[in-house]
């Protein structure tokens, strides 16, 4: 089932996808990073990351964002009110039960992107941990290495080099679950959160390594490239570009 089959009734967007409406989801916005609850994680790894994910792609694009995104649990039916998801943390996860193994199951089968961010890439134990227990949401989809000629890399901000960004860069690529060739879950090694934390006083909250500034603002494209495939999926595979996207920050240098 296609992703836009998440859309509720609210307020379209602006502009056509090959004729689909792109609709908000909800009454506060189309994108929200919801903060996925399950196998004992308690929230965001980066507690002001989800937030401020969701001001990137206000700021950047047309597109509207839930600015205070909601956790959910596994088990919520809440889960199923928008195409995306996001799970972080830094430790050992504990075995998903069956309930968040069903609830999991059937967010992705009706087209949602759940995005695993490992927010401790040295220890590397939640990354391992999620690919343990996604072997058990979907046991006969293995992840495989997404290409550098993904739409992934492309679909808002051009990246160059086409790879994953965040906090620090321990791999060059990122694997993924792809269903009916679009992906479902993205497994990162880079604390894409870590590079969008900021505090309250608007303050960077982690140092960016190796590149600095110029890795964070990779990783923060990154970002809303992410988000703008969840709402979009393979739109630039077939040369369109939704109206709501077309503010020419993506050709910024």
């Amino acid at each position: 089932m296609h992703r836009r089959h998440f859309l509720g009734a609210s307020t379209a967007l602006a502009g056509s996808l090959l004729g689909l409406r792109a609709r908000a989801f909800g009454d506060e916005g189309a994108f929200e990073p919801k903060i996925l609850l399950a196998g004992g994680v308690t929230g965001a790894a980066r507690a002001s990351a989800p937030a401020r994910w969701s001001a990137e792609v206000e700021r950047r694009t047309s597109a509207a964002a839930r600015r205070t995104p909601r956790a959910v649990k596994a088990t919520d039916s809440t889960l199923l009110d928008g195409p995306f998801a996001y799970w972080s943390g830094t430790g050992s996860l504990s075995a998903l039960s069956a309930a968040e193994l069903a609830g999991l199951r059937q967010f992705l089968a009706l087209g949602g992107l759940l995005v695993i961010d490992d927010a401790d890439p040295a220890s590397g134990a939640f990354g391992r941990d999620a690919r343990r227990e996604l072997a058990r949401v979907l046991p006969d989809a293995a992840p495989v290495s997404i290409p550098d000629d993904h739409v992934l890399y492309r679909t808002f901000y051009l990246l160059k080099p086409a790879r994953p960004w965040g906090r620090v860069q321990v791999t060059k690529t990122a694997d993924a679950i792809l269903r009916a060739g679009q992906i479902r879950v993205i497994f990162l090694a880079h604390d894409l959160g870590g590079a969008l934390a900021r505090n309250q006083l608007g303050t960077w909250e982690m140092t960016v390594e190796p590149g600095g500034d110029v890795q964070r603002e990779q990783a923060i494209r990154f970002a809303v490239n992410i988000a703008l495939y969840a709402l979009t999926t393979n739109y630039k595979d077939d040369a369109v570009h939704a109206p709501f996207l077309l503010k020419r920050k993506a050709t910024q240098p």
